[in-house]
C-alpha cells in the first residue's frame, strides 16, 4: 500500500508541477497558486461538510497550518523557477527536498534493508539525472537554482508536516482543508503587498481576467492534483517506511520530464533516459526490499 499511494502521490505532484509550471508562463506566479489553492478550498470544504470532518478538530492541524504557511513560498519559487527554466535545473534539484522527510523518518525509527537502503540511493540518482541536469549557464539559471532549492526545502517541510496532521481519513480531509485555507491567506497576502508595490495580479498581454477564466480549468487541475497528491502521501507515510514513502512520492520530476516531452515535444536527453531507468529501478528495489 505504501508504495501504490506514494508513486501515485509521484504521479499526481508531477502531472501538477509540470501544469503550473505551463500556466505561470502566461500569468503571474503567485496568481496561479492563490487561484489554484481556492479551486481547491472550496472542493475540500464541501468534502468536510460531507464527511463530517468537523469533528477531527484537534491541536494537531497546527502541523496542517505550518505546512500551510510553508506551502505557498515552496510554490511560488517553485513555479518561478519553472517559468525561468529550463526544466533541466528545476526538475532534478527539486526532488532534494526528499532529505527533509528522509531525516525524519530515519529520526522516529525507520530502518530501511539493505535492498531498500540501495533502492533509495539508486532512485535519488535516477532522479537527479532524469531532468537532464544543466548547472552551467547565464545568471538566470543560477537564478533557477537558487530559488528551485528553496521550493525543494519548502515542499520536503510540507511532505513532513501533513503526514502528522491527521489519523483518519476524514481527519485527513479536515487537514488538507486547512492547509489549503492557510495557502490562500498566505499567498492571497503575498499578491496583495506584490500590488501595491508595484506588481501585477494580471496578465499583460491585454486578455486580464479573460485568460484567468479561460485557464480555470487548467487551474482546477493544478489545484486539486496538488491536494490529491498531499493526501496519498500522508496515507503513504502512515502506512509504511516514512523513508520508503517520501523517496517514491519524490520520482514525480519523472513524470515531468515525460510530461514535458508528451506535451511539448522536448526531447529526452541520453542521460533523462538513463535517469528515469535508474529511478525505476530503484522503485522495484523499495517496493521489494
Amino acid at each position: 500500500m505504501t508504495a501504490l499511494f506514494a508513486l501515485a502521490t509521484a504521479l499526481l505532484w508531477g502531472l501538477a508541477d509540470f501544469g503550473g509550471g505551463l500556466l505561470t508562463r502566461r500569468m503571474p506566479a503567485l496568481t496561479v497558486v492563490v487561484a489554484s489553492q481556492t479551486v481547491a478550498v472550496v472542493v475540500l470544504g464541501a468534502i468536510v461538510v460531507v464527511t463530517g470532518g468537523w469533528t477531527e478538530i484537534g491541536p494537531q492541524l497546527w502541523y496542517a497550518v505550518a505546512a500551510g504557511v510553508v506551502g505557498p513560498v515552496a510554490m511560488l519559487s517553485f513555479y518561478k523557477a519553472l517559468a525561468l527554466g529550463p526544466m533541466g535545473v528545476v526538475s532534478p534539484l527539486g526532488s532534494l527536498g526528499v532529505v527533509v522527510p528522509v531525516s525524519v523518518g530515519l529520526l522516529i525509527g525507520d530502518r530501511p534493508g539493505l535492498l531498500q537502503f540501495a533502492g533509495i540511493g539508486v532512485a535519488i540518482v535516477g532522479v537527479l539525472l532524469a531532468g537532464g541536469p544543466e548547472l552551467r549557464g547565464a545568471p538566470v539559471q543560477r537564478q533557477a537554482v537558487l530559488l528551485t532549492l528553496v521550493a525543494a526545502f519548502g515542499f520536503g517541510s510540507v511532505m513532513a508536516l501533513i503526514a502528522e496532521a491527521s489519523s483518519t481519513l476524514t481527519g485527513l480531509f479536515l487537514a488538507l482543508f486547512v492547509q489549503r485555507v492557510t495557502n490562500v491567506a498566505v499567498g492571497g497576502g503575498a499578491l496583495y503587498v506584490s500590488v501595491k508595490r508595484g506588481g501585477r495580479a494580471l496578465p499583460e498581454d491585454g486578455g486580464g481576467m479573460k485568460v484567468v477564466w479561460a485557464a480555470l480549468p487548467a487551474l482546477a487541475f493544478v489545484g486539486l492534483a496538488d491536494v490529491a497528491a498531499n493526501g496519498t502521501y500522508s496515507i503513504a507515510a502512515q502506512n509504511g517506511p516514512v523513508t520508503v514513502a517520501a523517496v517514491l512520492a519524490n520520482l514525480y520530476p519523472v513524470v515531468t520530464a515525460l510530461a514535458a516531452r508528451g506535451v511539448l515535444k522536448e526531447r529526452l536527453r541520453a542521460v533523462q533516459a538513463a535517469g528515469a531507468g535508474l529511478a525505476l529501478v530503484g522503485t522495484v528495489l523499495l517496493a521489494t526490499g
